[in-house]
């Protein structure tokens, strides 16, 4: 039985992640990038493709957890009947083969541990040839090598390698994981304790350069936390999830592989980030923009590889049964391939945000500007697959639509505020008329409520980025008319859904079913802030902050009925928008401060 999504926590070091189990089992880890195929780990819960489990071997009364401070330094406290033990997990973030540190501590008594290590590479498809090298254990098949050091005696036993210890009260017992490419030299020896140091202080530095004065504070922390470790600090790209094929519906086919770069998740990723202070983010990820996206704008992809990498081919692993049955499973992601009208608006508003936190807009920068809104201007009437990149027929969405505006109307802010030269006069006349096509065909006057496309009579949660990015001010009755449509027939148990789930007017091509969206339920919290709705507003964000697994960790989605956290996880969309809802309701910068700026 696989343990539930919501029973992980986040370890990582800026070049890669991994997730660690209330039991102790690190169930996956991609090796040395978020999108390598060397995981050693195939998917959470297909242990017999590859797991690390330090834990108690006989049974436990309770399982606390916790983060050392402002950290990715996880702590997993065991109390059983023959005492306390403590499992210390960390990636440190120091050079370019990976590294994981496990630290056994005594805490009372003395407690029998058990090590089961299980590597498979590729997806859990390679078996490696495992062997004893001075002292530690070297695994190597293909390009990949993996060396585990500890003193700890270990022994293999059916293609795993196992050890039976036990720790007493003030022990330590390390354990030291190592990736490499297999044809280099054996990596140098790490200390454990000095690593977990080096770690703890690099996350504490890190920190303590966050600029937040609102509420809630141990919560957008640990979303900034998150966020951050969500870079890939070589090359400035952001990922969406570090996890691939964790369902938005338990048995499922809706599985996606989350390990890119999505020029939409970077972008609100990146508005969480300034907005704490944290501009060297911003500035590493426009570089990495401006590579990415060098060519032809007709060539700009949605999304791209955490290198700027833009062959990412879906395809689907048949030999894993996938997380709790749900299959397909999938590597690669067919959406790179897809036109969404929106991811011009998005990268346009974050460029215009990074003037108003002091990024300096240099001739590079602002000639990527122009050639997208040129390139826009001559796209802006086709149909697109939209924000949730639907599998079915392109329609007009009007969340792409309102985006395109935004794309316009950052690049006539850019003119008329920073003293860029651009050919305003034309942009404006283009930023009227699709705002005017936007009211008038996107908005259903007998229901009182924009709809998810031109002519449709159902909604989409995306419409309530209207007030959010300045299209429409909070207070217009068209859209209170929206925000009252999606409380009362998008929302279940408070929580919001995409679009109507049970797919009767679903037009995104695949079965009908999946959780709420909670960076939705977020974007409604937003909207009443922005009514003066505060009391409704903060009932929403607390109820949202429940949802969140004991180390503070959100998933993509949630299913109220089951109290299951879906997708993968932990999911960037949905920090970011715990980091924006916090400001909202702290009367702090928020996204909508810069783009309302004249």
């Amino acid at each position: 039985m696989a343990a539930p999504i919501e029973d992980y926590a986040l370890i990582g070091d800026t070049h890669t992640a991994g997730l660690v189990s209330r039991e102790g089992s690190i169930d996956w880890l991609c090796l040395p990038r978020f999108d390598s195929p060397a995981c050693f780990a195939a998917l959470l819960g297909d242990r017999s493709n590859g797991r690390w489990l330090l834990a108690p071997a006989g049974p436990v009364r309770e399982v606390r957890r916790r983060y050392q401070g402002d950290t990715l330094v996880l702590e997993t406290e065991y109390r059983t009947d023959d005492g306390i033990v403590r499992v210390v997990d960390c990636m440190p973030p120091r050079q370019w083969d990976p590294d994981v540190a496990r630290i056994v501590e005594g805490v009372k008594g003395r407690v029998p541990m058990r090590m089961e290590l299980t590597i498979r590479f590729d997806y859990g498809s390679i078996v490696p040839w495992v062997r004893h090298i001075d002292g530690a254990l070297h695994a190597v098949a293909g390009p990949d090598s993996v060396w585990l050091r500890t003193p700890v005696p270990v022994r293999g036993e059916n293609w795993s390698t196992l050890a039976d210890f036990t720790v007493a009260e003030g022990e330590r017992a390390p354990f030291m994981l190592t990736w490499h490419a297999s044809h280099r030299p054996a990596p140098r020896r790490i200390d454990p304790i000095r690593a977990l140091a080096d770690t703890e202080a690099w996350w504490g530095k890190w920190a303590s350069h966050v600029d937040y004065g609102g509420g809630w504070q141990d919560a957008v922390i640990r979303s900034l936390l998150t966020l951050k470790a969500l870079t890939y600090a070589p090359t400035g790209g952001i990922v969406a999830a570090p996890t691939t094929s964790l369902p938005e519906q338990l048995g499922g086919v809706r599985n996606w592989d989350y390990r890119y770069c999505w020029l939409r998740d970077a972008t609100f990723t990146l508005s969480a980030l300034m907005l704490a202070g944290l501009a060297s983010e911003a500035k590493a990820w426009r570089e990495w923009l401006l590579r990415a996206v060098a060519g032809q704008p007709r060539q700009m992809q949605i999304l791209y590889g955490v290198a700027g990498e833009r062959r990412i081919t879906e395809q689907e692993l048949p030999w894993l049964p996938g997380y709790e049955r749900s299959a397909p499973v999938r590597i690669g992601n067919a959406a790179v391939n897809q036109f969404q009208l929106d991811v011009y608006g998005e990268v346009m508003d974050t460029l215009h945000l990074g003037h108003h936190i002091g990024l300096e807009s240099d001739e590079p920068v602002w000639d990527l500007q122009q050639a997208l809104l040129e390139f826009l201007e001559s796209k802006w009437r086709e149909p697109d697959e939209g924000i949730w990149e639907i599998r079915g027929p392109r329609r007009h969405f009007t969340h792409s639509k309102v985006m395109a505006w935004v794309a316009l109307d950052r690049a006539i802010k850019a003119v008329e505020l920073m003293g860029h030269d651009g050919p305003v006069d034309r942009w404006r006349a283009v930023r009227r008329e699709l705002h005017d096509e936007v009211c008038r065909e996107g908005y259903d006057a007998e229901r009182d409520t924009f709809v998810q496309f031109y002519g449709a009579d159902h909604l989409d949660a995306s419409l309530l980025l209207i007030p959010l990015v300045g299209f429409l001010p909070a207070d217009d009755p068209r859209v209170k008319g929206t925000v009252a449509a999606i409380q009362r027939e998008l929302t279940v148990d408070g929580l919001v859904h995409r679009y109507p789930p049970d797919g009767s007017q679903s037009v995104d091509g695949l079965p009908p079913g999946e959780g709420t969206f909670l960076a939705c339920t977020f974007w409604l919290a937003d909207n009443l802030a922005l009514m003066g709705r505060r009391d409704e507003a903060l009932a929403i964000f607390e109820r949202l902050l429940t949802l969140r697994n004991d180390v503070g960790l959100l998933a993509e989605e949630f299913d109220p009925s089951s109290g299951r956290q879906l997708g993968n996880f932990p999911q960037a969309f949905s920090h970011v928008a715990l980091v924006n809802t916090a400001n909202y309701l702290s009367e702090g910068p928020t996204p909508a401060w810069a783009r309302h700026t004249e």
